[in-house]
């Protein structure tokens, strides 16, 4: 009986030392997490938690908590860049008001003067009425934006005859397209185009990929509306010299330019609306860049014929 008794008391004895001995080991791995999470606190730094001893489900937390330490430094690395993009287009939409503004202002002061001839004062007021709409188109367009991304537009969706909206919104445009002693390649579905879409909304987003290639392109404008299986495509395309690759993956961010020069009067805001109002209608949209030549294409599911 002593015997038996013996070998619990040893049994239990060792016991308690292996016991011992791991409590000993979390303290330590505890103590060197807590002196590592301060430093964290304390230093901007790419560290991550190390594990001091190998114990138990601490390297599993561990690996955890550095997995949300990674997402964390990815978020607010995004969040920096995305701030600091945003100051920059401040600043140069700043610039881009305040130029056409500097200018109207200046034409006014002459207009003022003694002895303007009749011919340099309409001259004169024609200006001032371009600076004007140049303003005006601007701060429609911020204004816009910035109720699509407050979620203040409500979007009603009918059945729309594309075809007809499409060809109605580019007519609008033959004078521009005049001016630039060019005329675009148009490419109509033979049969009308069905979609289920908020008109306005639709004859926006036409109207900015227009715009869009009128100011950026160079030639080679291309328009073309068709049916593709149950789908209906439109693509706008033209030649560009102010587009690159690398300008591939950001042309649908807000106030994303890639005239760095702010001469042609954009805001950054054209296809940042188009993709908004694309996908607020369930509609799809892309780009390409091929050989120069600039395409967005959107893409909405096809009604049948009534």
């Amino acid at each position: 009986m002593e015997g038996v008794l013996f070998s619990i008391v040893i049994l239990t004895a060792v016991a308690l030392m292996i016991l011992a001995g791991r409590l000993i080991r979390y303290r330590s791995q505890i103590k060197h997490m807590k002196e590592e999470l301060s430093m964290l606190r304390q230093e901007d730094t790419n560290y991550r938690l190390s594990s001091y001893c190998r114990i138990g489900e601490t390297e599993e937390v561990i690996r955890l908590f550095n997995e949300i330490l990674e997402k964390y430094r990815r978020e607010t690395a995004e969040l920096k860049r995305e701030n600091r993009t945003y100051r920059e287009s401040i600043t140069s939409i700043s610039h881009d008001i305040r130029t056409p503004l500097t200018s109207a202002k200046g034409y006014l002061q002459m207009l003022s003067g003694e002895d303007v001839p009749r011919e340099k004062q309409q001259e004169y007021r024609k200006t001032v009425e371009h600076r004007v709409d140049d303003v005006t188109g601007m701060l429609n367009q911020l204004f816009e934006y910035a109720r699509v991304e407050a979620g203040e537009l409500e979007f009603m969706l009918e059945r729309i005859n594309m075809t007809n909206l499409f060809a109605d919104t580019i007519s609008m445009f033959y004078e521009d397209f005049l001016k630039k002693d060019c005329e675009p390649e148009i490419e109509f579905s033979e049969t009308p185009c069905y979609v289920k879409a908020d008109r306005q909304a639709l004859r926006r987003v036409m109207e900015n990929l227009i715009k869009n290639a009128l100011v950026h392109g160079t030639g080679d404008y291309k328009f073309s509306l068709r049916k593709q299986g149950d789908k209906v495509r439109l693509a706008v395309s033209n030649r560009t010299d102010s587009i690159e690759p690398k300008d591939m993956e950001r042309i649908f961010e807000r106030f994303y330019t890639t005239d760095t020069s702010r001469t042609r009067k954009t805001t950054g805001l054209g296809l940042a609306i188009v993709k908004q109002f694309v996908t607020r209608m369930e509609g799809e949209v892309q780009a390409a860049l091929t050989d120069g030549i600039f395409t967005v294409e959107i893409v909405f599911p096809c009604l049948e014929e009534k």
